[in-house]
């Protein structure tokens, strides 16, 4: 990171109005990259120290819990250079003096662990609170309530409607579901839910879910009865199944497709194949379906108007990259595409955006972006990196161990001397919750202010501000490498934050 770098002080240098914190600060605002129509309004929140971005953002939990991510929660969207935020510095130290200080300041080591997520055993107490749920939600009176209500509302729909029962972690176990008859009760039943629940017996279960022979969609995950039970077997006694435990079968045709396209689900669960329009779908997520063929149904034709579709995550090893790359051509409307680089349309991102000129976004990246960068691999959503720990580690060591994803410097320097030395620090629990993403919405810098017009006066921020508009929802997220481009390894610099795909050195290499 660049030297923070001061500018040259007379006698009185103090900042009393925006005319001097202008030329005062005329090299670090430069330096920053800060957009002159955003000066003023910097150095009035530096003056009155006004930290508003929670009032505009929101830090919400994501990877199970184990990382957090930044998002617009404001009712107006955020044009861009709209605005300029302050973010604190929840950290500041020399490297010597890290696991000194989380020891000896208080309270330091417990706010760094929940600002990196480290503070709690979460698999242990998630796993002990969902045995507590499912303990307190078991019985099968309270199973019987479930389906009794799924039952009335058939009742009302008509005797043709087709049915669609949740019944996730609910303690069933094989003598419950016998007893639920749901043959009996649901002679429509196109999709039933038994994820997380108490099923062993494999013969019980195929005689009880073998009867329900309209079935499109079964989820028996996390059930003992998967130990003895093939899925040879569950797809021999159920002939109509598309999607078995999330996974599409050898028989995902329209119903498949409809529930990936969200035209299919539990408020429409659709018997009839004739009652799910194709033609309606806009975004498709087919990602991690382990689908090795694309159904004969996927086809232009029917999604016409398809333009967003996710085929991360799936092997497609029964078609050729040429058989997919002729299959794509087709759809004309296709503007966003998810796929894995290197996969199944080859290992280059640029081929990709020669053979579909159509597609706008490769991956959450702009396709121009990636022609003009020469990005090969291009993937937005490589598996973080998140901080592993032992319980037997103290919550200092678990922060010296997480903290590398989270550390930023800079180093000081005024007009007589350069402090080789840099400053390490963390952001607060907002600007630490800031992801990457190779098409950033945000940009950020460090930034010293000096209302005394001198460097031992000087504060440390993180100044950041929007780079395009934001809309309320959107993930607001920052380039980890700004300025690094592929010429100085910027795909092998990200492993520090990212698990990139071992192909991808192999390709290089």
């Amino acid at each position: 990171m660049s030297p923070a770098a001061a500018a040259p002080a007379p006698c009185d240098d103090r900042v009393r109005s925006f005319e001097d914190f202008a030329r005062v600060h005329q090299f670090l605002l430069i330096a920053a990259g800060v957009p002159p129509s955003l000066h003023r309004r910097l150095y009035r929140k530096l003056a009155d120290e006004v930290f508003d971005g929670g009032e505009r953002f929101s830090v919400e939990p994501c990877e199970e819990g184990r990382q957090r991510r930044l998002v617009l929660a404001s009712d107006t969207a955020l044009g861009r250079e709209a605005d300029v935020f302050l973010v604190d510095h929840a950290w500041s130290f020399r490297l010597s003096d890290a696991l000194k200080q989380l020891r000896e300041v208080p309270g330091l080591a417990e706010r760094m662990a929940a600002l990196m997520c480290v503070d709690l055993d979460r698999k242990t107490e998630v796993e002990e609170s969902d045995e507590q749920c499912s303990e307190n939600g078991g019985g099968l009176e309270h199973v019987l309530q479930v389906v009794e209500k799924e039952r009335i509302r058939i009742q009302e729909s008509g005797s043709d409607f087709a049915a669609w029962l949740e019944l996730e972690e609910l303690g069933i176990d094989d003598d419950m579901l016998v007893a639920l008859d749901l043959s009996a009760n649901f002679p429509n039943l196109v999709a039933l839910n038994l994820w997380g629940n108490k099923l062993q017996d494999p013969e019980k279960v195929m005689q009880e879910i073998g009867k329900c022979g309209r079935l499109k969609a079964l989820w028996l995950n996390e059930n003992p009865v998967l130990n003895q039970c093939t899925e040879k077997d569950v797809l021999d006694g159920l002939p109509e199944l598309e999607i078995y435990n999330s996974h599409f079968t050898r028989k995902a045709r329209e119903w498949a497709l409809g529930f990936c396209g969200d035209m299919v689900g539990a408020e429409n669960p659709c018997l009839s194949v004739g009652n799910i329009s194709l033609d309606n779908i806009v975004t498709l997520d087919l990602s991690d379906r382990s689908i090795h063929k694309l159904p004969e149904v996927f086809s232009s034709s029917k999604l016409s108007s398809l333009s967003n579709l996710n085929i991360r995550g799936n092997p497609l090893d029964q078609m050729s990259g040429n058989d997919l790359f002729k299959l794509f051509s087709g759809f004309t409307q296709l503007q966003e595409l998810e796929v894995d680089i290197p996969g199944p349309l080859g290992d280059s991102a640029i081929t990709i955006i020669e053979s579909l000129p159509n597609i706008n976004l490769l991956n959450g990246v702009n396709a121009l972006t990636i022609v003009e960068n020469a990005k090969h691999v291009v993937d937005s959503a490589l598996k973080p990196r998140v901080p592993e720990w032992s319980p037997e580690e103290s919550l200092a060591e678990r922060v010296i161990g997480a903290m590398w994803l989270y550390l930023m410097t800079y180093r000081l320097a005024d007009e007589e001397k350069f402090d080789e030395t840099p400053i390490w620090y963390v952001m607060d629990e907002l600007g630490s919750a800031m992801r990457h993403s190779d098409d950033a919405n945000f940009r950020i810098s460090p930034f010293l202010f000096m209302p005394e017009g001198k460097l031992a006066s000087a504060i440390s921020y993180t100044i950041l501000w929007p780079i395009c508009d934001v809309h309320t929802g959107e993930e607001c997220t920052r380039d980890f490498l700004f300025g690094i481009g592929e010429d100085k390894q910027r795909s092998a610099r990200l492993t520090a934050w990212f698990h990139t795909p071992e192909k991808y050195f192999i390709q290089e290499v």
